[in-house]
């Protein structure tokens, strides 16, 4: 099925799915049903199945999903059986927290290129990288093949980076930067804003202050 209709919160849980079957694997654990995927990631047994229907037919019928079987699909249509080249601009804290989780991971999709404007840190080694001047960032895309792009950049710099980033090829963009980005409608955005997430978590909390009040009258 193509991709522009299949819905982002589809492919947003298929990564959910992947990292819980690939614990599975480790385990050692062979069959799963959608019954028991649904239990332990709080998800409907019959929204599992149907994502996963949107892709292919991956399951019999009182046995479940081959575990094995259904990674190898679900890393395929994510495209992560194949080398995904990432580049990263900003090598300030969070940049270096993101090159340094990177190293550990043992998948296809690495960053391996890191950019920065600001000349100090150009030069610097973050793991086996070394960051490298925005000036060489277009070249270093084009050779490497990269075609994933991360922001980690003050917000009055992102747009900027973006635009360069999208000229130079760049098709999807993983922003970490508290600023709406404008790109052609070809390029994917994902929006990565800390602040934003806990502020919303704010509003569920229990404000004692009201509660006391209320225990009062």
């Amino acid at each position: 099925m193509k991709s522009d209709k299949i819905s982002e919160a589809v492919v947003r849980r298929l990564p959910v799915y992947l990292r819980f079957l690939n614990d599975l694997q480790k385990r050692e654990i062979s069959t799963v049903s959608s019954q028991e995927l649904g239990q332990k990631l709080d998800l409907n047994p019959a929204q599992i199945r149907k994502d996963l229907a949107y892709f292919g037919d991956f399951g019999r019928k009182g046995i479940g999903y081959d575990v094995s079987y259904l990674i190898e699909k679900i890393r395929h249509i994510l495209k992560l059986d194949q080398q995904i080249n990432v580049a990263l601009v900003g090598a300030g804290n969070l940049g270096h927290a993101l090159s340094n989780y990177n190293a550990y991971l043992k998948d296809t999709m690495k960053i391996t290129a890191i950019f920065d404007a600001y000349e100090p840190k150009v030069g610097q080694q973050i793991n086996s990288l070394t960051v490298q001047p925005m000036s060489q960032l277009g070249d270093t895309i084009r050779a490497q093949g990269i075609r994933i792009g991360i922001i980690t950049v003050p917000d009055s710099e992102a747009q900027n980076v973006a635009d360069i980033l999208v000229d130079s090829g760049i098709e999807a963009i993983l922003n970490f930067a508290p600023v709406i980005l404008k790109t052609p409608s070809n390029i994917r955005i994902h929006a990565a804003d800390f602040t934003t997430d806990l502020q919303s978590l704010a509003y569920y909390l229990h404000d004692g202050k009201d509660e006391a009040e209320d225990e009062q009258q």
